[in-house]
């Protein structure tokens, strides 16, 4: 449950050029999702309002994720985290909430559980709470600076420290996730400036403004907690993706999940999967996807936006985007289910099928080698192998309705808007440009004629 009075800031306005991509970074994907929609919905958890700092590439983001763009903050010029913060902070301080988060989009593997620990610290007295760790190798990273009693006393960035005028590296370096106290830090955050290598405002700085200045600063250490740390290259992207489908796999075993070979089994962010269903890898669970206790999932498959209901089936080779499978369905081998297509409980779709924004009904089969469009197809029906609907006329689509317990026989082209009745028969190689009566034989093809002579010469 969200705390009413937590806000979080996220700062998403960096171009990420070690990533050589044209898009910014905090798009980046993994497992499926952009970096700032995973940073987005943790941070979800915690605070009642999420505010994004937006800069490099905005148009972009703000199309990627419309559903966050209420919150978006433009940082026009990018002039360092310091000062994204100072851009975001009027929103902050009208939004009468007491602390505030601060998070880096390029962090994707923040958990509920840090900001729960950042916000502890805060109640009990921290005014500047972040989340330091320790590392073998601190590279690139802001260093933690202490006294000799062991407080806090500041943030060094990496290009600016010096063991002669900062003491010996100790490794212990600065995450990036903060907590502050609104109503007091707000004049040590308006206090930066940018005297420094890179001539920008840090919000690292903070640290040492507001220990200068006797505000309570806490550091709570952990020991090479690479999951909080931000991601700067593919190759750190990589890690940071098989780290998280690792751990997911990890998860769902233990909740009693049956994975074979979890070592390709991937289960995005969002996707939910309950104990008893069954997964086969390599396979991709992506998106708002669902899959139910008793369900089957086989090799090779990608399932995005999409929901398996208990017992459903999904064989080798399939794709769903957008599609349904009721209990005790069937779909597959090489199935392509795309967005709206609904197979109702028992029914079966073979190999080959395609269906978009279509209803096959209970019972239904469609084996192989089929195209539906547009189709609502009742229960018990049997569609014959290259039947397809024709549900385009170069301007508009239009629907083709097949009812229940009607078969339409093979290389059949039912041109849509038409309507086959129940308990119809089309015959094979017809093309239906009319409705066919309950229970009547429509057929459409020229008679066959055999011409004498006119065969193979030999």
């Amino acid at each position: 449950m969200p705390y009413a009075n937590t806000i979080a800031v996220i700062l998403a306005a960096g171009k990420g050029t070690r990533m050589h991509s044209d898009k910014p970074k905090a798009l980046q994907t993994l497992l499926g999702e952009t970096m700032l929609r995973c940073v987005a919905d943790t941070a979800a958890t915690v605070a009642s309002q999420v505010l994004t700092v937006v800069g490099h590439g905005h148009e972009l983001v703000r199309k990627t994720h419309p559903e966050l763009a209420e919150g978006f903050v433009l940082q026009a010029e990018q002039k360092g985290t310091g000062h994204a913060l100072q851009v975001a902070w009027e929103r902050v301080r009208a939004s009468g909430a007491t602390h505030c988060l601060v998070l880096n989009a390029d962090a994707p593997l923040v958990t509920q559980g840090d900001l729960e620990e950042l916000l502890a610290s805060a109640r009990e007295g921290a005014e500047i709470a972040f989340l330091s760790t320790v590392l073998p190798d601190a590279g690139a990273f802001g260093r933690v600076l202490r006294g000799q009693g062991g407080e806090v006393t500041g943030i060094v960035e990496a290009k600016d420290y010096d063991p002669a005028r900062h003491g010996a590296d100790t490794g212990e370096v600065n995450t990036g996730l903060f907590c502050l106290a609104v109503g007091t830090v707000e004049q040590a955050l308006f206090s930066l400036t940018s005297g420094n290598r890179a001539g920008e405002y840090y919000i690292t700085d903070l640290v040492a403004h507001g220990v200068a200045s006797g505000l309570s600063v806490h550091a709570l250490k952990r020991e090479a907690a690479l999951d909080l740390l931000g991601v700067n290259s593919p190759l750190e992207l990589s890690a940071a993706e098989e780290r998280l489908r690792a751990a997911t796999a990890q998860r769902l075993l233990e909740a009693g999940v049956l994975l074979h070979h979890p070592q390709s089994v991937i289960v995005g962010p969002r996707a939910v999967v309950e104990p008893g269903a069954e997964l086969t890898g390599p396979c991709r669970i992506l998106g708002t996807s669902s899959v139910a206790r008793g369900a089957k999932v086989g090799a090779f498959c990608q399932v995005s936006d999409s929901v398996l209901e208990p017992g459903s089936e999904l064989r080798e080779f399939c794709h769903l985007e957008g599609a349904r499978l009721a209990p005790g369905s069937v779909a597959g081998p090489y199935a392509r289910l795309r967005p709206g297509a609904d197979v109702q409980d028992n029914a079966r779709v073979g190999n080959f099928v395609e269906m978009k924004k279509s209803v096959l009904g209970p019972g239904a089969k469609a084996g192989h080698l089929t195209y539906l469009g547009d189709a609502q197809v009742g229960a018990g029906a049997n569609i014959g192998a290259g039947t397809i609907t024709c549900n385009y006329d170069g301007k508009h689509k239009h629907v083709t309705q097949i009812g229940a317990g009607a078969f339409i026989g093979s290389n059949t082209a039912l041109v849509a808007p038409v309507r086959v009745g129940e308990n119809a028969l089309v015959g094979a190689g017809s093309v239906i440009t009319k409705n066919v009566p309950d229970k009547a034989l429509g057929i459409a093809r020229a008679k066959q004629a055999n011409l004498e002579g006119r065969g193979k010469k030999p």
